[in-house]
């Protein structure tokens, strides 16, 4: 596969794993490629795609399945598309890689649940775990980690630079991003 082509980048994990933050410096080093990339971030999408789900099961695998349709469209047609949304169910994040005709790399971003509840400025976990927050993935709501994710990264264990070293080293390594252009940029 040429380095030009599509694919989509699936990032997977709980809420304040690092998933917005991650894809905003991988999406970086790619656009510095001279490659276009565009980010889905759940929030963003939920806002603008898929206002009106709420937290169903039935209306986040909606949501999911709507971010993997239009990672899809992009990706076959020569974009990076970058996933950063929860996506709790592997039964639907596998859905969404079986309908992709180009690569589809899961991303899977693990911290443990104290640090997840240090870095949350909103104090939504320390709600959830008091059960003022309903449907809250990871405490009252379940989350499904993937089995064999392409990439599996340890946020509470490295720092967001080590993280996209090692997702962009992924990338280069299979064949999906150019080693040379990289090399240039990191000098």
């Amino acid at each position: 596969m040429p380095a030009e082509s599509g694919f989509t980048l699936w990032f997977t994990g709980l809420s304040g794993v690092g998933k917005s933050t991650l894809a905003q410096a991988v999406r970086d080093e790619i656009v510095a490629q001279g490659r276009r990339v565009e980010i889905l971030d759940g929030d963003e999408v939920r806002t603008n795609l898929s206002k009106g789900l709420g937290f169903s099961k039935e209306d986040r695998d909606t949501n999911i399945r709507r971010i993997g349709y239009v990672a899809r469209l992009l990706s076959r047609n020569g974009v990076v598309a970058i996933s950063a949304a929860i996506s709790p169910y592997r039964d639907v994040r596998d859905e969404v890689r079986r309908s992709h005709e180009a690569p589809f790399i899961e991303v899977f971003l693990e911290s443990s649940l104290d640090e997840l509840v240090r870095r949350d400025k909103k104090g939504l976990y320390a709600k959830a775990l008091r059960g003022e927050v309903q449907h809250f993935t990871g405490v009252s709501d379940p989350y499904e980690p993937p089995l064999s994710p392409e990439i599996h990264i340890h946020t509470d264990r490295e720092t967001v630079e080590g993280s996209r070293v090692a997702i962009v080293g992924w990338l280069e390594q299979n064949g999906l991003l150019s080693e040379v252009v990289r090399e240039h940029l990191t000098e």
